[in-house]
């Protein structure tokens, strides 16, 4: 991570917070307002960095491509690295109060880590998530394990065996990693996948406990057992509070750290954390889409909280095209809520020449593909209580055989 962050430097694109600055609340607000990469030199006497790739630029450097052919790149993605064995980590007493955990709103439950890679072992099978744990403790937190993921699965499986399942957090990784372990990749393929968009290779230790982690300025060690705790209200991706739960809990055993550690937070409903949740399923459209009609691009919007709102660029083949894009990106993001489909002379990065299609080239009797009582995102405020939404999908793309209509004039024609 700290080579990443000097390589920010080099372009310009760190702001250097020199002042002291409190967790609570004043780091968060900081951050809010701006996508450039904040390094505290002084977080409540400690260092810190916010929005480190919350610039999908800076996210495409990370992950060695440029902005507007990433998701080409990720589409093609083999998830074959290598990891390269480098020993064992010697860990200490686990204590929370060593690191500038924030607390981000006033009604936040506690002090939140967000930015907490999780690696689980079970059966020789290693997962990846991030997880949001408020603290509870100096070495405690509660995690919220969201239910059917790779996680939650392995803790239950651990549990119906009688065992406590073998964990480790992971805070301040290259963001090649923390991407890697935010996509849905082939079981246990995490740390291969990074392996590969860091250019193949990948070295790991193992902990005390036999869970496998990269490098990292923080390394926790423990187990998630039966205890459990209230975890939350908490900010997630659409800028709402999400409610609480009982949840599982984290045991930390031991702790592994750099010298002067530099801590990594991510914003929640920040631009960062919506590019973490949205950009790993864009590649995922992208491969459904091309299973109908040539795709060229596919772009899950800010505005549309990194998640709910993708625009989907196609070459047409034949008129139906457009709606089995909509169909077929409905079924790869169960949670995309709207989606605009596109002609190829439509920047998909640009909101203006997005509304423009939807302007031109769209009948509403014609063009709308609506799609009610279907499972939409958890986080969506306006779902139903039994968690369905209503789908709707814009074909904003020229009639085939009419595309002289269309055509905008230039000094290129």
């Amino acid at each position: 991570m700290r080579k990443f962050i000097d390589e920010m430097r080099e372009q310009g694109l760190v702001d250097e917070i020199e002042r002291p600055v409190s967790t609570r609340f004043e780091a968060a607000q900081m951050a809010v307002k701006t996508d450039r990469v904040l390094y505290f030199h002084d977080c409540d006497g400690k260092e810190a960095v916010m929005n480190l790739t919350a610039d999908r630029r800076a996210l495409a450097a990370a992950l060695g491509a440029d902005e507007k052919g990433l998701i080409r790149r990720l589409a093609a993605a083999t998830y074959e690295g290598n990891l390269k064995p480098m020993g064992r980590l010697e860990m200490r007493p686990a204590d929370f109060s060593e690191f500038p955990v924030m607390t981000f709103y006033p009604k936040d439950g506690g002090p939140y880590i967000t930015a907490g890679i999780v690696f689980s072992r079970l059966d020789g099978v290693e997962n990846a998530s991030i997880h949001r744990m408020m603290v509870t403790g100096k070495d405690r937190v509660a995690a919220r394990l969201v239910e059917g993921r790779h996680t939650y699965v392995m803790h239950r499986e651990a549990l119906a065996r009688g065992e406590r399942l073998p964990v480790a957090v992971v805070i301040g990784a290259h963001p090649a990693v923390t991407f890697a372990s935010c996509t849905r990749v082939p079981e246990g393929r995490e740390l291969q996948f990074a392996a590969e968009l860091l250019g193949g290779d990948l070295p790991v230790w193992e902990c005390p406990n036999g869970v496998l982690v990269p490098e990292a300025e923080i390394v926790l060690e423990g187990y998630i057992g039966n205890e459990t705790a209230e975890e939350g209200p908490f900010v997630d991706i659409t800028g709402t509070y999400d409610f609480e739960r009982i949840q599982p809990v984290i045991e930390f055993t031991g702790m592994w750290t750099k010298e002067n550690p530099v801590y990594h937070s991510i914003l929640p409903g920040g631009s960062e954390h919506r590019l973490l949740m949205g950009v790993p399923y864009e590649p995922k459209i992208y491969r459904a889409v091309a299973g109908v009609t040539t795709v060229r691009n596919v772009v899950l919007t800010t505005g549309g909280c990194g998640y709910l709102h993708g625009i989907v660029q196609v070459r047409k083949n034949t008129q139906g095209d457009g709606k089995n894009a909509i169909m077929a990106a409905f079924a790869a993001h169960t949670s995309l809520k709207h989606v605009v489909v596109v002609d190829e002379d439509i920047d998909p990065f640009d909101p203006e020449d997005v509304e423009y299609a939807i302007a031109t080239r769209v009948r509403g009797d014609r063009d709308l593909l609506v799609v009610a009582g279907v499972r939409g995102s958890s986080l969506d405020p306006c779902r139903e209580g039994d968690g369905t939404n209503v789908k709707i999908g814009v074909d904003a793309t020229m009639t085939l055989g009419e595309e002289e209509k269309f055509v905008r004039a230039g000094w290129d024609e």
